[in-house]
């Protein structure tokens, strides 16, 4: 589990192919990324990766992990040969700030953290690997099962941090802030506004991506009192973040790489059914 208040116990900078000095401090934020890199073994190896248009993964003999492909941010820097590194190595991409390199860096964590055999002996549920018509409701969707606890309480106020299909229905419901960096549609506010509207929100869907472009620390504090929700591939799926105040990781692990890493390359088509399961986990009230 996660180290006390938040305290991360993996101070480790020994590689010099990826490293972003300045980053291993306790006191800062960097703590809540230092902490995941450093739970990953040192022994395993990359054996493949690609950073694709939309979606993007990476690949060991332990498993395979996968991140929505997160553009901009600072000009790219690492473009070595990264199959036979280690993966605690790529993984220190996450702490990038360069966003295509971040993806990668969260690949590579979920590549390790996202299995089942370290999710069954949390409780973790699994949705059916079948493919479903686009705009089916799966079980597993989070929205849908935390709606019965927010309509218990009418007109309770939703957060969703970052622009999900079928993230209008809430507003049938609830109050309905939808945060988002790039606002496209009529319910979409600037993601700014967070520091105004996540302290007083009850209920907080938050995007994994926000662990790619490293607002996710500032948004759990935010979030300190409301039941908070990371929803989406990216989430790393580690009891880690429940010391964070997450409540639930709604995220995925790998069902058939062949299926991911052609949808990968592809640049197109569903990527939850076949290639992926969405999973959860959910924190275990004292």
């Amino acid at each position: 589990m996660g180290c006390p208040e938040k305290d991360c116990c993996a101070n480790n900078p020994e590689n010099d192919v990826i490293s972003f000095p300045g980053t291993e401090d306790h006191d800062t934020p960097w703590k809540f990324y230092n902490h995941l890199i450093g739970g990953i073994p040192e022994d395993i190896v990359v054996r493949d990766y690609c950073l694709g248009t939309h979606w993007s993964y990476v690949e060991t003999d332990c498993g395979m992990g996968v991140s929505f492909t997160c553009k901009g941010g600072a000009k790219r820097a690492y473009t070595l040969d990264m199959r036979g590194l280690p993966l605690r190595t790529v993984a220190q991409l996450a702490k990038s700030w360069c966003f295509e390199e971040a993806t990668l860096g969260v690949a590579a964590i979920n590549a390790y953290y996202a299995r089942k055999e370290l999710l069954d002996p949390l409780g973790a549920t699994y949705d059916e690997p079948v493919e479903l018509p686009d705009g089916t409701i799966r079980k597993m969707d989070a929205f849908e099962l935390y709606r019965p606890r927010i309509e218990a309480h009418p007109r309770r106020n939703v957060t969703v941090v970052g622009h999900f299909p079928h993230v209008d229905r809430i507003a049938e419901y609830a109050n309905l802030t939808v945060l988002e960096r790039n606002c496209t549609q009529a319910l979409d506010t600037p993601d700014p506004a967070c520091e105004y509207v996540l302290p007083k929100t009850d209920f907080a869907f938050v995007t994994g991506v926000t662990i790619i472009n490293k607002t996710a620390p500032r948004l759990l504090d935010l979030t300190k009192n409301a039941t908070t929700v990371f929803v989406g591939p990216s989430v790393v799926m580690s009891p880690f973040l429940f010391d964070w105040g997450v409540d639930m990781l709604a995220g995925s692990v790998v069902a058939d790489p062949e299926k991911v890493r052609f949808a990968v390359k592809n640049g197109s088509g569903q990527f939850f059914g076949e290639a992926l399961q969405m999973t959860g986990i959910t924190r275990q009230q004292a």
